[in-house]
């Protein structure tokens, strides 16, 4: 296990964590490519093949760039765990 990783993967788990919601906030937090392949210690290219496969869904912005649904890989995390 690479130390770098490991580090990489807390940061971006502590920062999600430390992000409440405002109140009134209806909008989904998205994570970009970086941080969902910090949470499964992947290269963010490999997030990009994953959507492109279609094993995640994202949303594009408006300059083009993907974005990933915590929601939806928190759920991918806790399946994921669980086997």
């Amino acid at each position: 296990v690479n130390l770098r990783d490991t580090w990489d993967r807390m940061s971006v788990i502590a920062r999600l964590e430390d992000e409440p919601m405002k109140a009134g906030d209806n909008a989904e937090k998205l994570l970009t490519p970086s941080e969902v392949a910090a949470l499964f210690r992947v290269d963010p290219k490999t997030v990009t093949r994953w959507a492109k496969a279609g094993k995640l869904s994202s949303i594009r912005t408006l300059g083009g760039h993907r974005r990933y649904r915590e929601s939806e890989i928190r759920e991918l995390i806790e399946v994921s765990s669980q086997e």
